[in-house]
């Protein structure tokens, strides 16, 4: 634990929580338990499996525990994300964008020899090409799913009928096996309103069910359909399109999921339980104290970070720099001092998380474990 952090020696001391050099990456653990559990109690409600997206956590501790709670293994959007989770003995890896390059190619094939049951996405068929030059007198098929653009115009086949060509080719590649086919419509997760969310999945989950619809006559039935998220995992199950979830933000939730009615009955079913800690270092303005958080320590895709705790009522964050953030003042007369320390909530987790190298694990006001985020950075 030394070597991840300057924390390690506060482990177990009670109230070493709040001694902790700052800025330190905070993990309820109380609530990623929660939330744990309620996203795999819904899944075995909607009779759909979970396999939640790893590019949230990028952790090896929480994939286990999300498998402990009956997931099918971890999505992963890159495979620097799956081979840190193979080397950690984690399985039932699936890399859902597609792996393009001669380099990445040859990862996937030497990346087989620890996961095995390793499933890759293809949307191209030079990609699928490519795939099935590497996997040629492999011992076994490498599993490939087709993936379908439902609307967010990034990666996938744009239709049926190229969803059925790109089907046929990796059902004929002799080292590779059609899986499925998967569909995330990231361009919906975050409506905020639950019946326009709803409205908005619907119209793509049925372009999912029709392609799908086209593999079965084909003689191509796709026995997975995987995506879905976070935001439409109340809504994907209703809607009948997909048997596999992809969610992944849900283990922490952020600022910007607090904005969204995430179920039909309880707009916020998971337990906030990512914090960034920071201390004031600069109490001298009449406006607001100087913050050791800054640009470098959150995503700024989204909304400005929100104060969880430890800053007066009314307090807002605003940035000062790469290394430094405001607490302004609200109409409270209380005041921050040098040495307090607050806790924020995240913008958005997944790019967060990937500007740390530890999770600092807390249950109450103790640090009770320090966890790598092993699978942060690229490519």
């Amino acid at each position: 634990m030394a070597e991840l952090s300057p924390n390690a020696h506060l482990v177990g001391v009670p109230g070493g929580r709040w001694r902790m050099n700052t800025p330190a990456l905070a993990l309820d653990l109380d609530a990623l338990e929660r939330n744990i559990e309620a996203m795999a109690a819904h899944c075995r409600r909607a009779g759909q499996a979970l396999r939640p997206h790893a590019k949230s956590h990028k952790s090896p501790d929480i994939a286990r525990l999300q498998i402990a709670a009956g997931a099918a293994g971890q999505c992963c959007a890159t495979i620097r994300e799956a081979e840190a989770l193979a080397a950690a003995g984690i399985g039932g890896l699936a890399i859902t964008s597609p792996p393009v390059g001669a380099a990445k190619v040859a990862r996937v094939m030497a990346l087989r020899a620890r996961a095995p049951d390793l499933t890759v996405v293809t949307d191209t068929p030079a990609h699928a090409a490519a795939l099935a030059e590497a996997a040629r007198g492999a011992a076994a098929p490498l599993r490939v799913i087709v993936d379908l653009d439902v609307g967010l115009r990034r990666t996938g086949v744009r239709g049926a009928a190229e969803a059925v060509a790109l089907a046929r080719a990796v059902a004929a590649a002799p080292g590779l096996a059609f899986a499925g086919l998967q569909a995330y419509y990231g361009h919906v997760q975050h409506i905020e309103d639950f019946g326009e969310r709803r409205a908005a999945a619907g119209v793509q989950t049925a372009r999912i069910r029709e392609t799908a619809a086209a593999l079965t006559a084909a003689g191509l039935p796709p026995g997975l359909v995987t995506g879905g998220g976070t935001g439409t995992h109340d809504i994907d199950w209703r809607e009948g399109a997909l048997n596999e979830l992809q969610a992944g933000s849900y283990v922490f939730t952020d600022v910007q999921y607090d904005a969204c009615a995430l179920t039909a009955e309880t707009p916020r079913p998971f337990a906030p339980a990512l914090f960034v800690q920071a201390t004031v270092v600069n109490d001298v303005h009449d406006s607001h104290a100087v913050l050791d958080a800054g640009l470098k320590s959150f995503a700024t895709d989204g909304p400005a970070p929100v104060f969880r705790g430890g800053a007066p009522e009314g307090a807002a964050y605003r940035y000062l720099g790469d290394e430094h953030g405001a607490a302004d003042y609200g109409p409270a007369n209380a005041r921050l001092a040098v040495g307090d320390v607050v806790t924020l909530r995240a913008p958005h987790c997944d790019p967060t998380v990937n500007l740390y190298d530890a999770y600092h694990c807390v249950r109450g006001d103790t640090l009770v474990d320090i966890w790598p985020v092993a699978a942060r950075g690229n490519p």
